[in-house]
Formats: C-alpha cells, structure tokens, sequence
C-alpha cells in the first residue's frame, strides 16, 4: 500500500471547500479548515524596519512567517521589503490584530488585506447604444489588431487603404472578435516605429474609425498615446482608449478618457531595457500609477484595464518573466489584457521565424496567458486565437466548477 501521493495545489477557498467536501468532511468541519488550506504569499516593499519587526512577530504567533532584509532585527536599516507566508486563517487573525498596534501597522494591514482581496475576478460590463463588451468568468475577450499604418512590424501597409481595412474589420467581426482596436502609428516594440503628428495619425485613423463604426456592431477601441487623437475618435463615437503609455505620457489623455466616460488599458512602456530590481516589481508600480492617474482625473475605477506590455521596453527574457507571472497583476483589481502576437520574443524562441510565421507560437503564448489570469487578448490572428482562447476558456471552467 503506497496511499497513492498527491501534491494539490488549492489557490482559494473555493477549491478548499470543494476537495474537503470530496474528502467526506463534515459541513462544520470544512467551515473551520477551508482557510486553514489556502496558503498564500504577499511580498510589500519598503515597510519601516520597526513595522516589519512587528509584523513578523505577529504573524509567528499565528504560526505563520514574515522574510525580512539582514539588518531589519538589529534596526541598522530603515526599511525593507518583506514577504508574508502563512495561510488565510492566519492572515485574518495577524490582521485583525496589526489594526490595532502603532508604527503604521493599520496601513501594512490595510494594504495586506486589499491585496488578498483583489484576487476576485475583475468581471466588468460596459455598454454603450447598439454594442457591449463582458469581461466575466469563462470567457476571454478577442480584441482584434486593426493597423492602418504603413510601418507596423506584423502587418505594416496591409490594411491602410480604407476598403481594404472594412474588409479586415469585417472578416475579424466573423472569425470572433469581441472587439476592434484601431491603430494608426506604429509603436513597434523594440523600437525602430516612426513617430507621426497626431494630426497625421488623425488623418489616417478617423475616416476608417467612422466606417468600422458604421458598419461593425463591435465596440471600437483606438490604440493611441495622444490625447488629442482620442478626444477625436471618441467624439466620432469610438468606445474605448488603448494607451501604450498608460495615461503617464500626455498629461491631457486621462481626462479625455474621463470626458467620454471610456473604458482605458494602461500599458505598461518605458525606454530601454534596464530595471533597477525586479521587472514585475517595476511593471505593477508604474500600472498602479497609471490606475492612480485614471482615478484622480475622473475615470471610474471599474473602466480602466492593465496591460504588462510584452515587448515595451523589455528583453526577450522580461517578456517570459512576465509572462510566467501574469497573476501577480490580479493585485491591481483590474482586467488584464494580453498583448503577444506575433511580436519577436516569440520569432527568438523558435528559431528565428518572422512575424507571419509566429501564429503558433502565439497561441502558447494566449493559452498560457489565460492561464495566468489574461482576461483580454489582443491579437492579429482572430480566427486562430478565438479558438485557442474558447478552448483554454473550456479547460478553466472545468476547474472554476469543480474546484
């Protein structure tokens, strides 16, 4: 007899209750140990030496663990990052009690708790006269590329004659889409894009936005940094913003977006390469900000939608790393939206294809992503990836249902 030896792996409460239900446990039972068999890790930066030395010996007589910096015991540093292991029944009890101490420990527990918080799905539902968009569970969001540019990397010069993007714009409406995204200068990730005047991208973009509009029962969403572009394409009726530089580059956009009442992704961008620490560190503190830049001008909190930026300002390696650990964006309390097709981290990793021979490739990518927690995936290849995602969707539900 080798009691046949599994290892679980039980990421909410939900799933704790469904495996000690079909374990036989008493209903009683399962009210008492479901929080018990939920562990979960929690990593804050920057908490006052005197702070994390409470929080760790709060969280040990609970029978949980706190990580601190080398120094943090003795107070010969200020402040360190710390990591919090312990299990939902400890988390409740270490907070309940850290509310009540001094040394700032109501805001540390306050930000423990929103975090463990934020890991319900962001399900959202956005309407407009004619057209709706659902995030919810078990089903992903195809929003389709439309690029009316003659430089994109993937499909520079295919759809920037007017007739040519209707018809583009149609078959996407056909193969799945639930979403169109215009774009009219590349951004080209990696660099090398040609930036245009926003009256030149305006140029390009409006007439095929008043079309699609026309013609397309799907919400439109423009992919653009430009506040002025936006407030263009949303007062000729344009649904949704796609900022590839969450609100943080034109100072005018999230007001904009506020204005119209639109639905925003926030991008995560920056120039180059180079981090200082880790890159999902960086990634979820410059989207925060860019969640923050939204609220304060007037978009409503449920309206806004993070993007990591596969491909911004990150090497092959950052894009896997994110990819890898897309969950951790689930802290922000938003929608995800992927964005890998056919970009060049997935051409290196087989071999150097180029973009139209990187479909398969993307859809790993799409399949993982969801599994991750993507909740929006923006790609060019809708037919292909609206199955990719419909098949994922199927796989997940089957957990979502029985845990």
């Amino acid at each position: 007899m080798n009691f046949n030896p599994r290892l679980l792996n039980i990421g909410s409460e939900a799933q704790a209750r469904a495996e000690l239900a079909r374990l036989g446990c008493d209903p009683v039972g399962i009210n008492i140990m479901s929080a018990k068999a939920v562990f979960k890790i929690v990593r804050l930066e920057k908490v006052p030496a005197k702070a994390a030395n409470l929080l760790k010996q709060t969280f040990l007589a609970k029978g949980g663990e706190v990580a601190l910096t080398r120094g943090t015991a003795d107070l010969s540093v200020a402040e360190s990052d710390v990591l919090i292991c312990a299990t939902l029944k400890q988390y409740r009890l270490a907070l309940a009690q850290l509310k009540l101490q001094p040394w700032g420990l109501p805001k540390v527990a306050a930000a423990v708790e929103a975090a463990l918080a934020a890991e319900a799905f962001p399900a959202r539902r956005y309407e407009w006269p004619g057209r709706e968009l659902a995030i919810g569970p078990g089903r992903t969001v195809i929003m389709g590329i439309l690029n009316v540019t003659p430089d994109s990397f993937s499909d520079g010069g295919r759809f920037n004659r007017l007739d040519d993007a209707l018809r583009h714009a149609e078959a996407m409406l056909a193969d799945g889409a639930d979403v169109i995204d215009i774009g009219a200068e590349s951004t080209r990730p990696y660099g090398g894009a040609v930036q245009v005047s926003a009256a030149e991208e305006m140029e390009r973009l409006l007439p095929v936005v008043e079309r699609v509009l026309a013609v397309s029962p799907l919400p439109v969403s423009v992919d653009t940094y430009k506040a002025a572009v936006a407030a263009e394409a949303l007062r000729l009726g344009a649904h949704m913003v796609n900022d590839v530089w969450g609100l943080q580059r034109d100072p005018d956009m999230a007001a904009v977006c506020a204005r119209y009442g639109a639905p925003v992704v926030v991008m995560h961008n920056q120039e180059g390469t180079a981090y200082d620490g880790d890159v999902m560190a960086a990634v979820c503190a410059f989207l925060r900000r860019s969640v923050a830049v939204a609220t304060e001008a007037g978009v409503a909190a449920d309206k806004v939608i993070v993007d990591p930026g596969i491909g911004f300002g990150k090497t092959p390696a950052h894009n896997l790393a994110v990819l890898n650990r897309l969950d951790e964006l689930k802290v922000l309390g938003c929608p995800v939206l992927l964005g890998t097709s056919r970009k060049r981290f997935i051409g290196e990793a087989l071999g150097g294809l180029p973009p139209g021979d990187r479909v398969a490739g993307t859809a790993a990518t799409v399949a993982c992503g969801i599994m991750r927690g993507a909740h929006i995936v923006r790609v060019h290849d809708v037919k292909e990836m609206a199955k990719v995602a419909r098949m994922t969707d199927v796989i997940m539900k089957e957990a979502m249902d029985n845990g």
